[in-house]
């Protein structure tokens, strides 16, 4: 199903492209001189992905909500060099959605998700979003991918009142308290950064750390994270080296990297300049201990590094998708061979899989009578409440600590000699 998700992806881009370059023919070609928008992208061809159909809503008088179904709109990369999280994301969420669907739907509205591609393109998002809210008419956005794209969209979502959920990104600003609509599941890159560090030092006695990051407020987010604990420690980077998004252009920064003879390298990408920076530095000798965040997308650096991905970390922020006597774990797992029998269990599908169990839980909450306002108020304001065994907690009033983000937990993990992930509890742990 991926590799038809990969085609459809591709195919859906193309011929969007050339629709694009023919209508700049015919309005001759140069006014505004601005790119042309990124075409949709049908990432799967399950019945759930189905587009919505901007018609009449229930009588609840909600858009995106009708007698017999739900409406949910994802922009995610189905292209391009961060293609596999959007499609695993998607897969996910699906997975979940479809789930709900053969147990007659939520209070008997079938679930449905209409997808565009952004390429992991912010100026791509904020189309998407818009046709997504004004054209396409869904409930809520759900499983966007990535902090450039997020921060472009999200103000977007929030001008309109409509529900932004799950976003895969751990990025601080999301995080603000300001945002009434936005819902994390996800820990944030300052925590996934505050155990690669804690367990560089604690575990490693590591002193030397340097950092790789993307140049864009992803990267920075993840620098910040890795900086600020570095100074919690009264540490400092020994290194810096940066690469553009969306490429793998990165031996100017492996050449920074090396001045600083670090001990260890966090890296904050995409799994393919990620894995080409760990290719290289092995290729010329260089070889700390690399340590990336989960937006990384674990099975798909895995497959790029190949037979070189043994002893490379990844912090998770979900549970290891392979444990299933972890209950969540059990029925994703199910739900994933319901949905695509072929489908390879992940992190990232993983993470899609709870982010539509946590709208499912809002919606259910909700009754008939369903609302955006009711939906966000039912999964923020519901303090802790169980997906399968994985507790995600917004606190409440009474506590005096309400706030946006569902999940705070942090796993590690590492590539073996087989090229599979293991779950450690430390760093240098011997191989079983």
């Amino acid at each position: 199903m991926r590799d038809s998700a990969l085609r459809n992806a591709r195919r859906w881009r193309l011929a969007g492209l050339a629709l694009a370059a023919f209508a700049l023919v015919l309005t001759g070609c140069g006014s505004g001189g601005s790119s042309p928008a990124t075409p949709d992208a049908t990432p799967t061809a399950d019945a759930g992905n189905t587009p919505g159909t901007p018609d009449t809503p229930s009588g609840s008088g909600t858009t995106g909500v009708f007698d017999d179904r739900v409406v949910f709109g994802q922009s995610a990369a189905f292209s391009g060099p961060a293609q596999e999280l959007g499609i695993n994301m998607n897969l996910g969420i699906l997975a979940a959605f479809e789930e709900a669907n053969r147990n007659g739907g939520v209070h008997g509205r079938k679930l449905e998700l209409t997808t565009r591609d952004d390429a992991y393109e912010p100026e791509a998002a904020i189309t998407n979003t818009q046709a997504l809210i004004n054209d396409e008419q869904v409930f809520a956005l759900i499983g966007a991918v990535g902090t450039p794209t997020s921060r472009s969209a999200t103000p977007v979502a929030a001008d309109a009142g409509i529900p932004y959920v799950a976003p895969f990104t751990g990025a601080g600003f999301l995080r603000d308290d300001h945002w009434d609509n936005i819902v994390n599941l996800r820990s944030s890159y300052a925590q996934e950064t505050e155990e690669m560090v804690e367990r560089l030092t604690t575990d490693l006695g590591v002193t030397r750390i340097a950092v790789m990051f993307q140049d864009d407020s992803f990267g920075r987010a993840g620098y910040n994270g890795a900086l600020a604990a570095l100074e919690r420690r009264d540490m400092e980077l020994v290194a810096t080296g940066v690469y553009p998004r969306n490429t793998t252009a990165v031996k100017s920064g492996l050449l920074d990297l090396r001045l600083g003879n670090p001990e260890a390298v966090i890296i904050i990408g995409a799994y393919q300049p990620v894995a080409a920076l760990i290719s290289w530095s092995r290729h010329i000798g260089f070889d700390p201990i690399f340590m990336t965040v989960s937006f990384v997308g674990s099975n798909a650096l895995a497959a790029e590094l190949g037979a070189g991905g043994e002893g490379v970390y990844v912090t998770q922020v979900v549970p290891f998708p392979h444990d299933d006597s972890i209950p969540v774990v059990a029925s994703y797992t199910a739900a994933l061979a319901e949905l695509d029998p072929q489908a390879v269990p992940g992190f990232v599908s993983l993470e899609g899989y709870m982010a539509g169990r946590m709208a499912i839980a809002g919606l259910e909450a909700c009754g008939p009578a369903l609302t955006r306002d009711c939906f966000l108020e039912n999964i923020l304001g519901a303090g802790q409440f169980d997906i399968d065994g994985f507790i995600v907690d917004f606190g409440n009033e009474a506590d005096r600590r309400v706030d946006n983000q569902g999940s705070d937990a942090v796993f590690l993990t590492v590539i073996d000699t087989n090229g599979s992930y293991r779950p450690e509890a430390s760093m240098g742990e011997a191989s079983p």
